[in-house]
Parts: C-alpha cells; structure tokens; sequence
C-alpha cells in the first residue's frame, strides 16, 4: 500500500466545500493551484509516473449518470473519483488523458442522493441474479480504486456506511491494493470487495506501482474476517507464451495461480467466494504510450498475430483476441477452474 503525500493540490472552486476543504488540511505541505476545470489541466513538467505520485486534483462531478452495468453490478454509481496511483499498463481510464492524476469529486452528498432515488424506483424485492440474490448492486470504482481513494477523504468512509445501511442497495469495488484501514470497518457483509489477480510474475510487469499478488491473496481471510464480501477478479487475463515458446505458458501459470487461491483461503471463504473473469481488451493510443513507458509489457499486450480490431462504443481503436481463439480460450481457463477451484462460482466470463 503506497503512501500517498500529494506535493501539489489541483482544485476547482466548487470543489471546496467541507469535504474538500478537509482534503486540502490533510496535506498542508501541498503547493495549491486553482483550475477552471478539473479535466483540464495545466502543463506540469512531470512524466507519467510522477504526475501520479506528486499531484492530487479536486473536482465536483457534474454528471450523476447510472449507468447499467449487469456484469460486476447492476449498475455503475456515479464516480468517486478518477485515477489511480498505480500505473498498470493496460489501464482504459488512462487511456483518456495525457496525464491521469487521481482526482476525488468532492460533492459525495449528491452522489450518494442520486443513488437513493435510483434504487428507490427499482423493482423490490429484486429479482435475484448473478451479480447478488438480494441486492441491488452499484460498483463504486470503475475509474479509480477505491483502496487507495479511502485514506484521502473521510467521505468515504460516509460511502461506505450508506451502502452498509441501505435496505435495498450494496456497493462493490475492484482492488489491486491491500489497504488495512479498511478492516477498522465493518461492512456487514454489505460491501464486496474484488481482488483484482493474475500470474504474479506478469503483475509485476503491468501492474505497476500495485500491491503484489501474494499479497493481495493473503489478504482475503483478513477482509472476510472483517465482514466484506470478497470475491476475486481475474482481469485480465493476458495469454503468452513462455521463453522457450510454450503456448501453454499462461495456462500453466493460471493453474499454479488457483493452487495459492486454493491453499490460502478458508473454507468458510471459499464458500463465498466467486469470480469474474475479462480477457485481455488493449488500445492503439495506450498501446503507443507505453512503447515509451514501458515497452517489455507490450511484449504481452500487443500480440497482432492473436487480436483482431475493434472499435470502442466511444470510437477508440481496440484490440481483443480473435473471437474463434478467444472461444478456445474462455474453454480452457473455465476447464482449469473446474480442475483446481470447483468451488470458485464464475459469475460471468468474457
């Protein structure tokens, strides 16, 4: 979990109200700027990964759209926030923007508000389906990750209680850091956290500045105990070839992967755990961005002779595995779950 002391605060007026003003008190050291626009940034002189460490923005969201999702929720609240400290490789959100501080929107009431009267207007009781039997599900960070978004404002923890105590709505997030302030809270069972996983040795290479799979998985017992919900996200996954040219490398790996879930895990946990799985989907802009920043990664992530184009429903070039392979595939890694951790539920796979 990387400690995060932002050395520039980036702020729109009518991002400071009492949350925002309890923003800025956290990080006093902070040089403050104020912008006209919080998507709109000036020209900073920081590379990539700088920019992430150093420059913290805020901004009111403007639009409080809700969006269904029907795969890891129903519906996709209203962000949070946008950006990550971590820098991985095939990351869509920054995919946006030149440079992707994390930015908090401060106006948390109004989030939480146009939740309540969305959930209010659906049917109840819900009908059960795979992303919860009882609830309505709201994924709380699509564009960020809520881990490291917790320490930077106690509106979250007010996010957190909204969605323990609604009678009708449950909030969920994916991670790939383990953040202990976390467990201080008890969500009863109201909150599921997905940790985020893959081979470790490819984390490594495209996860950046993330926390490391081993411990990501040593975590689950831990936030079960404290009363999440915890499911695990395997996404996504990137299919290679080993060193010595095995096409079966990465299935090899997946194996060895759901040995470690299987062994550290509970079995009271692994009764409640279930999975989603999202293969490989890249972009020609965040492919030619980390030709400069990371050019070993595109080594796993831009493989022409396996993907095929596709152009995104907000008109970037995409590329994704060929249907036909990416058939043969989804095969293969459900016949591994079946053969290593029957016990792990897929929820959806694609």
């Amino acid at each position: 979990m990387p400690d995060f002391n932002p050395s520039i605060i980036l702020y729109t007026a009518d991002s400071l109200n009492e949350q925002g003003e309890a923003v800025l008190a956290q990080f006093p050291q902070a040089e403050t700027l104020e912008l006209k626009q919080h998507n709109r940034l000036p020209e900073l002189g920081m590379n990539h990964f700088k920019v992430k460490s150093d420059v913290l923005v805020l901004g009111k969201l403007k639009s409080q759209a809700i969006k269904w999702s029907g795969r890891s929720a129903d519906y996709i609240a209203p962000s949070l926030a946008n950006g990550c400290f971590g820098a991985c490789t095939y990351c869509y959100v920054d995919r946006h923007k030149n440079v992707n501080p994390i930015t908090l929107f401060t106006n948390i009431d109004e989030n939480l508000t146009s939740v309540d009267k969305h959930v209010q207007l659906l049917a109840w009781p819900k009908p059960a389906n795979q992303t919860d039997p009882t609830y309505w599900t709201y994924d709380i960070g699509c564009n960020s990750d809520i881990s490291i978004d917790y320490d930077l404002t106690e509106g979250m923890q007010q996010v957190f209680a909204f969605y323990r105590d609604h009678t009708r709505a449950k909030a969920t997030f994916a991670t790939k850091f383990v953040n202990p302030a976390l467990l201080n809270f008890d969500p009863k069972r109201k909150i599921r956290i997905r940790f985020s996983l893959m081979p470790s040795h490819v984390s490594k290479l495209v996860d950046v500045r993330t926390d490391s799979i081993e411990k990501r998985i040593a975590a689950i017992n831990d936030f079960y105990d404290a009363g999440y919900e915890v499911h695990v996200n395997f996404s996504p996954v990137i299919v290679y070839s080993g060193p010595d040219g095995d096409r079966k490398a990465w299935r090899n790996d997946y194996r060895e992967l759901f040995r470690q879930l299987d062994a550290a895990l509970r079995p009271e946990v692994r009764a409640q755990l279930k999975c989603e799985v999202i293969f490989l989907t890249h972009n020609q802009w965040q492919h030619q961005a980390n030709l400069a920043i990371n050019p070993k990664a595109e080594e796993l992530l831009w493989v022409p002779e396996l993907q095929e184009s596709k152009v995104s429903q907000f008109g970037g070039w995409n590329i994704r595995y060929q249907h036909q392979l990416k058939r043969k595939m989804i095969d293969v890694f459900e016949q591994l779950v079946k053969e290593e951790i029957p016990w792990c539920e897929i929820r959806y796979i694609f």
